[in-house]
């Protein structure tokens, strides 16, 4: 009884170990519709993101980077993404336009005006 316990713990683990490194080592991509007019960072979805022309890029990223909440926090930022995610996997067309109507409620950048 105590091993199939220590394999369910061990599975489990390895279970949540796998959603968390999803795209540990990957680049996450915010490929913006309209160019950014200068170098921006910040923080979203516990990475950091330097947006550059039309695309912010997060080197290193965290389970919570890829998410509806971090694209929003972008979107919000630097205004409407045409595309966001990683090299394995791109937010579906309806979350993304889930995304985009926080840019479109705040017309210009929030960035720029600071």
């Amino acid at each position: 009884m105590k091993l199939q316990t220590l394999a369910a713990a061990c599975a489990a683990i390895v279970t949540l170990s796998a959603g968390s490194a999803a795209f540990a080592g990957d680049t996450v991509t915010a490929k913006l519709q309209q160019p950014v007019a200068e170098k921006t960072k910040f923080i979203a979805g516990g990475a950091m993101f330097v947006c550059e022309a039309d695309a912010c890029l997060a080197q290193a990223p965290t389970s919570q980077t890829f998410s509806t909440a971090a694209c929003k926090t972008i979107a919000g930022k630097v205004g409407p993404l045409a595309s966001f995610g990683g090299d394995r996997k791109q937010l579906e067309a309806d979350r993304l336009g889930d995304c985009n109507s926080v840019a479109a409620a705040r017309p210009g950048s929030q960035l720029a005006k600071q």
